[in-house]
């Protein structure tokens, strides 16, 4: 079953008013690699290379978002891409020491209001199986659509399932 949710509102629009989320390109991936080598510990093999990160950047319908709070301090990042009426949350990441503030909510939001912005109906991401996010998306109505066994492989030899969550609009 695909989650459904009402449209939201413009990007951003729930986010603290402390956070505000803005578009990004190549020039942050600094800001974005110090933020996803503390938020994703290598233990779990989900964090994605400074060239992966370049390479898709100018893929048509990629978007790198910045969550940055009031003093201007980046906090975290999302990557996307939207494709015809299709949206795929590829990474989200906020750092350690602002966790527990509303900023993967915010960037989740943007994520959600970015795309059907861009015309997306149907929104993706993938998750680790055990990873505390998953009520984070499940908030926002994503709901399970699939599990890929034994996706990632960690550095500590373990490997771990992937979840597959899905949202879905109406047409209007």
């Amino acid at each position: 079953m695909i989650g459904k949710a009402p449209r939201p509102s413009d990007p951003g629009a729930r986010a603290p008013a402390s956070i505000s989320v803005r578009q990004a390109g190549s020039d942050a991936l600094d800001q974005v690699m110090v933020i996803m080598a503390a938020a994703f510990p290598p233990s779990f093999g989900e964090a994605w290379t400074r060239s992966q990160c370049a390479g898709i950047l100018p893929m048509a319908g990629v978007a790198l978002r910045l969550a940055s709070d009031a003093d201007g301090k980046v906090t975290g990042f999302s990557l996307m891409r939207v494709i015809a009426d299709e949206a795929e949350l590829l990474l989200i990441a906020v750092d350690p020491a602002a966790q527990h503030r509303g900023i993967g909510a915010a960037l989740l939001d943007d994520f959600i209001a970015f795309a059907t912005s861009h015309g997306a109906r149907r929104l993706h991401l993938e998750v680790r199986d055990g990873n505390a996010a998953i009520a984070l998306y499940e908030r926002a109505g994503f709901t399970p659509a699939g599990r890929r066994r034994a996706y990632y492989r960690g550095r500590d030899g373990e490997v771990r399932d992937a979840l597959t969550l899905a949202l879905e609009f109406p047409r209007f």
